[in-house]
């Protein structure tokens, strides 16, 4: 069974030396039948994190995830075995949409991956060719998913399992053309 993870994280900014992780959702994806599964799915708050960095954070502005539910979640050092313990089970590996930001956050809090896949936004980027000033710019998530499914009125959300679930799609589709491999 060729079972993956894919992992995706909300977060209060974009240094994960100031910013917090305020969300982690782990969805399961079997590459021989292109079944998906919610596996991890949970807001959280990290020690030091003040009610005026999240709100005034993007997540908390720019999607359905509130200040109430951070302030009200478990410390994310509460629920590291069971995250680490998730990674660790799955032999084949694991990414994330933008393998630097997440595995980045995660990295620096202390989780291991013991194998981390290729990214499939830098997968994406010479498939979909959405140009830019110095080329071909790395596709969002919405973009590369108009790419390989059309214009089905797929939103991204902004929410760990959600984004997550809809990314593993993304690398179901770039395995089938044989762009992702499982070194």
């Amino acid at each position: 069974m060729q079972k993956i993870l894919i992992i995706d994280i909300e977060t209060t900014g974009f240094s994960h030396r100031s910013a917090k992780i305020v969300e982690i959702g782990i969805v399961e994806l079997n590459l021989a039948t292109g079944e998906k599964q919610i596996i991890f799915d949970q807001v959280c708050q990290e020690q030091g994190t003040t009610v005026e960095e999240i709100e005034a954070s993007w997540i908390v502005q720019n999607s359905t995830l509130t200040s109430e539910a951070i302030l009200e979640a478990k410390f994310l050092h509460d629920l590291s075995p069971e995250i680490q313990d998730i990674i660790n089970k799955y032999e084949h590996g694991a990414t994330a949409f933008n393998n630097v930001f997440d595995f980045g956050f995660l990295e620096s809090r202390g989780f291991v991956f013991p194998k981390k896949l290729a990214c499939p936004m830098q997968l994406s980027t010479n498939i979909c060719k959405i140009p830019s000033p110095r080329g071909f710019k790395w596709p969002k998530v919405e973009e590369a998913h108009t790419h390989f499914f059309g214009n089905v009125g797929y939103i991204e959300k902004h929410r760990g399992a959600d984004d997550a679930f809809h990314e593993a799609d993304i690398v179901l589709e770039l395995f089938k053309l044989g762009v992702f491999k499982l070194n």
